[in-house]
């Protein structure tokens, strides 16, 4: 199926790129974040950190003409102040000459590219085509949200895709290799690990909805470990399944009428944890309610809940996802969780992989109420409330039970200077319930609030 797809690609690509002018169009973001995370791992003094990371961001498109171009996006100058991350080679490796009295002098990660694709229409017929590294997501990023090298097809309101999630090995072969003293003996599975992917996108009257599904397959587990959990290169918390193969359904939908507006997401997994002989299985749902009483004042709800491992078992075989980015929101500090996954550099709450919470919904029961004031044409505040227990108890390493997880306060202040460039101030203060420590510590003892302050400045351009 892959060498028809490559060679189908090259079909099209040789009929379609004749020479032709090029225009780019540049855009990006910068995004300065002022931090103080304290107690994040729910003890005192243990946990203190406060630190400004910085972003800039273009995204570059050339294009050749209505139906075709390239597209780019890449992060510059993305790091902590005050933290070299490139030093000089007279430290790095020993060696000298004069160029080491100022080389590598950067003071932030190095140019990290995040998406490299050609997009183009094909001549007289309503196909669209997406080649390289691109974003992949489904529904509200539950799911899957990661950017992957693949093909991405679309005609109307349908779009199928391909992705390579892993070539298997730091090599191009996709073969097996066996100990040569000992012919039963796998030294190292290079086989692929590949994702195939639908969505609908329709629209009846005031209601949009997109109906999706998804297959995943990694075939390179005969050396006893798999991409996920194993390859990720970050952490994942502790009841996190061994992913071989998954399966999975889901429809999200948006309603508006008047001043209610309603968006919602219902996702059913099922796959397989091949290398421990483990069935998979879980499941999310979420709405996210809005009702704008004026211009000044509107009032909302948010509901959502994610399947979690029965704890009295023995294995994990809980399954709320393929591999996302941490972009999906409903709080500041529970379930967020970007960090340099992918897409970021920082820790943004407990899901991140220094603290391993949980991410999005995973064995999660958490309803919400917030309210946004618009105090005047450039000011908006945000404010919000939130319970949140486990789907399922989660087990302290002593044995005992809790489904308590905590509840959640937080704020945002957003001041606009200009149309495209705002200030921002937030932050949230953490409860935590047994529950919560049973997860992150193994036990509920000294446990202290977690809470978070964070200035922001941002520019879009």
């Amino acid at each position: 199926m892959r060498k028809l797809i490559v060679s189908l690609l090259v079909g099209i690509l040789v009929m379609c790129l004749p020479a032709m002018a090029t225009e780019f169009k540049v855009g990006g973001v910068y995004t300065a974040w002022a931090q103080s995370q304290q107690a994040f791992t729910l003890k005192e003094d243990a946990y203190d950190h406060n630190y400004v990371v910085q972003m800039l961001r273009f995204s570059v498109q050339g294009i050749a003409n209505d139906n075709l171009k390239f597209v780019t996006r890449f992060d510059m100058a993305q790091g902590w102040w005050g933290v070299d991350n490139a030093i000089k080679s007279k430290i790095r490796t020993g060696t000298g000459g004069g160029s080491a009295l100022f080389d590598f002098k950067d003071t932030n990660f190095l140019l990290h590219v995040d998406q490299a694709y050609v997009d183009m229409t094909l001549p007289n017929m309503p196909v669209n085509l997406k080649i390289g590294r691109q974003w992949y997501g489904v529904g509200n990023k539950l799911m899957i949200d990661n950017n992957y090298e693949g093909v991405q097809l679309g005609y109307k309101g349908l779009s199928l895709g391909w992705a390579k999630v892993s070539e298997g090995g730091d090599g191009t072969t996709d073969n097996v290799v066996y100990d040569t003293t000992d012919p039963d003996l796998v030294i190292a599975d290079n086989r692929d690990a590949d994702l195939y992917v639908a969505n609908y996108k329709g629209k009846a009257g005031a209601l949009g909805y997109d109906a999706f599904g998804f297959y995943y397959k990694d075939q390179s587990i005969e050396d006893g470990d798999a991409y996920i959990v194993d390859h990720l290169q970050f952490f994942r918390n502790k009841d996190a399944a061994t992913v071989t193969q998954l399966m999975a359904a889901g429809l999200a939908a948006n309603y508006k009428a008047g001043k209610i507006s309603v968006k919602g997401e219902f996702d059913f997994l099922t796959g397989k944890d091949e290398i421990h002989d483990l069935d998979l299985s879980g499941y999310n749902v979420y709405a996210n309610l809005n009702y704008t009483q004026n211009d000044k004042l509107s009032l909302g709800a948010v509901l959502g809940m994610g399947s979690g491992d029965d704890a009295n078992e023995t294995g994990f075989t809980n399954v709320n996802k393929l591999r996302t980015s941490g972009f999906f929101y409903i709080t500041e500090i529970w379930e967020d969780s970007i960090m340099p996954d992918e897409e970021g550099i920082t820790p943004q709450g407990l899901g991140a992989p220094n603290v391993k919470a949980y991410r999005e919904l995973e064995n999660t029961t958490i309803a919400q109420v917030n309210a946004t004031f618009k105090l005047m044409k450039s000011t908006s505040v945000f404010l919000s409330g939130s319970y949140i227990m486990a789907s399922n108890d989660i087990k302290a390493d002593d044995g005992t039970l809790s489904s308590d997880l905590g509840t959640e306060v937080d704020f945002r202040i957003q001041h606009n200077v200009y149309k495209n460039a705002f200030f921002m101030l937030r932050g949230g203060y953490f409860i935590p319930g047994d529950a919560a420590g049973y997860l992150i510590n193994g036990h509920n003892v000294d446990m202290v609030p977690a809470y978070e302050l964070k200035g922001m400045v941002t520019y879009k351009f």
